[in-house]
């Protein structure tokens, strides 16, 4: 391939188009590591042990996020496919069978979390710390089933290439969290004071506040309306969620398998000392940040040549696959 494909007009156009389809997402990928680093701010604040159990919980949760991330990623390319092709108001369906699987997974995740309590244990993390972070993992279990469909929502509007209320509800979420997970935590505004348990409690309100207010706004907006997410009730249907999960499962499999490095290093971590697990949470929300700007030029490029599958265009495939390639780089 000569040099001269990626100086061209069209390509510069598909460069532009991606950054400016990325940007929103990058945001919101950062408000979203944002909040973690709000709970490690005021956890670390609380005290060194708080802070790691908070650490050590959030392992445990971030292997639910990945799973619910990885599967749910299949809604976008799904999605932007109808969208390329013209078929914006097929892609409702979509998004309700979505919902379907977004309620199941959640209920899969809550029993889940709820029994990783041994996983402490097996990797021997310091005694002084799996209380604490099991009573997190507790509470945060409850969000579970707003995680799921809030990444149903988003994933849905990021196919339409709607990428903006994603990040709007990424500061919804940080904003109402702070002083939440600072009330709960330390015992303010009359609150008994919960430490890492009320560091879960407001993190699991907090996503139940922000899945039913995404909902809602896909309901009420302008701009879903030709997709008419709401039109009608479906029940599951088996062939299409068969569908959904021959795509969504490798990925799902491919992040956890990436992610699950992180967390297992972590774990290792909390094995040597509360000091170890507190200063790798600290560590590890730099590089969680590093990490959303060319995750969010991934998934900005993943919408970008599933419309131009849409439009069966191969041209415009190579030309989104390039633009996200020179942009990461």
């Amino acid at each position: 391939m000569s040099l001269a494909a990626f100086s061209t007009p069209r390509f510069r156009a598909e460069v532009l188009a991606t950054t400016l389809l990325a940007l929103p997402i990058i945001g919101g990928q950062l408000l979203s590591v944002a909040m973690n680093v709000a709970d490690t701010l005021l956890a670390g604040h609380l005290s060194t042990r708080v802070l790691a159990a908070v650490a050590m919980g959030y392992q445990i949760w971030i292997l639910a996020l990945l799973a619910v991330l990885g599967l749910m990623l299949a809604l976008t390319p799904t999605v932007a496919q109808l969208d390329g092709a013209g078929r914006r108001a097929e892609s409702g369906a979509v998004f309700r069978q979505a919902l379907w699987l977004a309620v199941a997974l959640g209920g899969v995740l809550f029993v889940g979390i709820r029994l990783s309590h041994p996983l402490l244990v097996l990797f021997r993390v310091d005694p002084e710390i799996v209380a604490p972070a099991a009573a997190f993992l507790d509470a945060i279990s409850w969000g579970t089933f707003p995680l799921a469909l809030f990444f149903a929502c988003r994933y849905f509007s990021e196919g339409l290439s709607l990428t903006r209320p994603a990040m709007y509800f990424g500061v919804l979420g940080l904003v109402a969290l702070v002083p939440l997970a600072w009330a709960l935590m330390y015992g303010r505004l009359g609150l008994p004071p919960l430490g890492a348990r009320g560091a879960g409690i407001a993190h699991a309100l907090v996503l139940w506040l922000q899945a039913i207010a995404f909902l809602v706004y896909i309901g009420r907006r302008r701009w879903y309306r030709a997709a008419q997410p709401f039109a009608r009730f479906d029940w599951p249907d088996p062939v299409a969620l068969g569908t959904f999960l021959r795509i969504g499962v490798p990925i799902g499999i491919a992040i956890l398998m990436e992610g699950g490095l992180f967390v297992a290093t972590a774990l290792l971590a909390g094995s040597i000392s509360t000091q170890s697990a507190a200063a790798h949470q600290i560590a590890i929300n730099v590089a969680s940040i590093a990490f959303m700007v060319p995750l969010g030029i991934g998934m900005a490029t993943t919408v970008r040549i599933g419309n131009a599958v849409g439009r069966s265009d191969a041209e415009g495939v190579a030309l989104a696959a390039r633009a996200g390639i020179v942009l990461t780089l």
